[in-house]
């Protein structure tokens, strides 16, 4: 849950990381615009019959920005089930994209042979894994190679994170610290087991691109064998609940739905121990009492989730000191339309925008100032209405803040 912060000099270090971003990538400043079921590779699943793996991607809506860094997300399931549409990965992918990260959320081949008469063993729980992770491979490799075909998503090849739930959280563990043929479990069977050639890398599409990621989060996920983890391997941000009666906290045989035991698995305890040992940089948040996901019925989990992610990715993309506490709190900027707030007509605009006003009291000093957070202009209105304009602007978002007493609200404007 959220942390009490212990020094004063920590909100005033928040506040200095914050100022090199802006309020992008710490804040809501964009609203989300998604373009669903984009076909980013295809194999063969368990039953040897052709699959198509689709993705979908949300974006900062109006942001201007070329490249982006890029969060691809895999929702949980067993690795039987699930959707990338789900409620364990979907408002995660929303929310940051409203802070003007791209992220993608896929979907993957699931299904686990023998399931469930007469009941999977360890060989097919772990092709089960294994065919996720060729697919999450491949959904990197997508990306890369859209790059250096226009790169029509507009993503940073060099800030490329992976983000998993459950089976998601095996999947972004496998992908960064399984990495030689060496460490390929022995329990995957691929020569009478379907959809599992490729060696680490698999077949699921995009062959000759690169699959490593910068840094990768793990929301109650599991790994094979920490032995995999190795000096100088991606850091990590680690989520999992003290009770989860679904993924083991610690090191533990995993019991499918309760029912099923299948093989020993190393929880987020186990390895934030190992990454502590070997100096990888991590974060760890553990949900004392808590059982598994608690993000996805408890608010109040959701928003320290939201928070911390913000925090751990802000490091690599703004250049934060690391931060693996709560806070400070995620703010949202207020749309156009909401009364009582501010709005501005048109957006985006070419040379001026009209402000609305409405419900405001007396004086309202209005603030303009740009994605760093320096202020551009300043200047008093009375009414309903004022103008901003343009002159000698750049292309790009700005900001704008309205004051009145101890009323106050922000909105965005981009100008074209």
């Amino acid at each position: 849950m959220k942390k009490l912060l212990l020094f004063s000099g920590f909100l005033s270090l928040n506040a200095l990381a914050i100022a090199q971003c802006g309020q992008r990538y710490h804040d809501k400043i964009f609203t989300d615009s998604t373009v669903s079921n984009i076909q980013y590779g295809s194999n063969v699943n368990r039953l040897n019959q052709a699959e198509n793996l689709n993705l979908d991607i949300h974006f900062p809506k109006g942001d201007t920005e070329a490249e982006r860094p890029l969060i691809i997300i895999a929702h949980g399931g067993n690795f039987l089930g699930g959707s990338k549409t789900g409620s364990d990965v979907l408002p995660m992918a929303k929310d940051l994209a409203r802070m003007g990260y791209v992220v993608s959320s896929i979907d993957y081949r699931v299904g686990m042979t023998n399931f469930p008469f007469p009941g999977p063993d360890d060989g097919d729980a772990t092709e089960s894994v294994m065919r996720a992770v060729h697919d999450a491979r491949a959904s990197v490799r997508f990306f890369r190679k859209s790059y250096e075909n226009g790169n029509p998503y507009r993503i940073d090849t060099t800030k490329i994170f992976f983000a998993g739930v459950s089976a998601g959280g095996f999947m972004a563990l496998h992908l960064a610290y399984l990495d030689q043929m060496s460490e390929y479990p022995p329990q995957a069977d691929t020569v009478n087991q379907y959809g599992l050639n490729g060696g680490l890398v698999g077949l699921s599409g995009n062959p000759g691109y690169s699959s490593k990621v910068h840094a990768i989060v793990n929301i109650a996920g599991a790994i094979g064998d920490t032995a995999w983890i190795k000096a100088g391997d991606e850091p990590v941000l680690n989520f999992h609940g003290t009770a989860d009666a679904t993924v083991p906290y610690g090191s533990d045989i995993i019991q499918l739905l309760g029912v099923y035991p299948l093989l020993m698995v190393h929880g987020s305890y186990s390895v934030n121990d190992k990454v502590d040992m070997l100096g990888i940089l991590n974060c760890f948040e553990i949900y004392e009492g808590q059982n598994h996901v608690p993000h996805v019925s408890n608010a109040s989990y959701y928003d320290t989730t939201l928070n911390i992610t913000r925090n751990f990715l802000a490091h690599f993309v703004c250049g934060d000191a690391l931060n693996c506490s709560y806070g400070p709190t995620i703010t949202a900027v207020h749309e156009v339309g909401t009364p009582g707030f501010l709005s501005g007509y048109p957006n985006p605009a070419n040379e001026l925008v009209q402000l609305n006003l409405e419900g405001f009291i007396g004086t309202v000093t209005i603030t303009l100032t740009d994605m760093s957070g320096r202020i551009i202009r300043s200047f008093n209105c009375s009414g309903n209405q004022s103008t901003v304009m343009r002159n000698e602007l750049p292309a790009g978002m700005y900001f704008i803040r309205a004051q009145a007493g101890e009323q106050v609200a922000t909105t965005k404007i981009v100008f074209e």
